[in-house]
This record gives C-alpha cells, structure tokens and sequence, in this order.
C-alpha cells in the first residue's frame, strides 16, 4: 500500500502553480522569469540614473554641481538625486518591457478601429425642433408682484 502512495505521488512539481508551461523547469537563480525580468529593468533604470546623474553634475547643469560641492548636505542631494531618477527610469524601463511582451493579434487595436467605423457610418442629419412663441407675461401676474 505505502508503494502506490509514493507512487502517486510526484517526486518534483511544477514550479509555477496553475497551468503547466512548456519549460516548467525550475528557472535559472531560483526566480520565475518575470521576477528576473523585473531586476534588470531596474539595474538598466538604475545605470541610466547614474549615467544622467553623471552629465548632470559632468556638465555643471543649472550650476548643480557647483551647488553640491559647496554645501554640506551636497552629499545626500547627489544620492537622492540618483536613486529618484533610478526609480522613476527603472519604472518606465519595466513598463515599456511588459507592454511589449503582449502577443500580437495581426490586427489593428479595437478601440480605435470602432471610433473610426462609428465616424464613417455617422452622418448630420437636420431635425426640425418646433419653436414655440415666447409666453406673454399676464396682467394679473405683474399685479402680485
């Protein structure tokens, strides 16, 4: 009996849970694909931080770098500076990233593809609206006033 139990039972499951992929192997470093997709994005935000920080302070912009030199805390403004735009080009990097992964369709997107037919097919047509004469104020109304 205890031989058809550990029969049954799988020696390695897929390491994504849900539905099983084509390389359900466990991936390389331990982590799923879109965590290792996540991490260089950010260590390409996080160069690229260092690369505009670098011409920032390399060209002397808006006297920054004159700036951080000669106060105290020109230190902490370089590092905030850096890891800021870090964030911010890591973010962008990653969002460009996903948004190209979509499977493409061969087709145009939907939603533009209905405002232009609804506008093709949209045509002005007049309709009369019938006018009625301005009401005349009675005498008795102008008397309670």
């Amino acid at each position: 009996m205890d031989e058809k139990i550990t029969e049954q039972i799988p020696t390695r499951a897929p390491y994504h849970s849900g539905e099983a992929h084509a390389d359900s192997e466990r991936p390389r470093f331990g982590l799923p694909r879109l965590v290792r997709v996540y991490f260089t994005q950010i260590a390409i935000g996080f160069g690229l931080s260092a690369a505009f920080v670098g011409l920032l302070l390399g060209f002397d912009v808006a006297n920054l770098r004159s700036l951080m030199l000669s106060t105290q805390g020109g230190a902490i403004a370089g590092f905030l500076l850096f890891f800021f735009n870090g964030l911010v080009f890591a973010g962008v990097q990653f969002a460009i990233t996903i948004m190209r992964m979509a499977e493409p369709t061969g087709r145009p997107p939907h939603s533009g593809l209905k405002a232009w037919t609804l506008s093709q097919r949209a045509q002005k047509i007049a309709i009369p609206v019938p006018i009625e004469e301005p009401h005349q104020p009675s005498a008795q109304a102008d008397k309670n006033r």
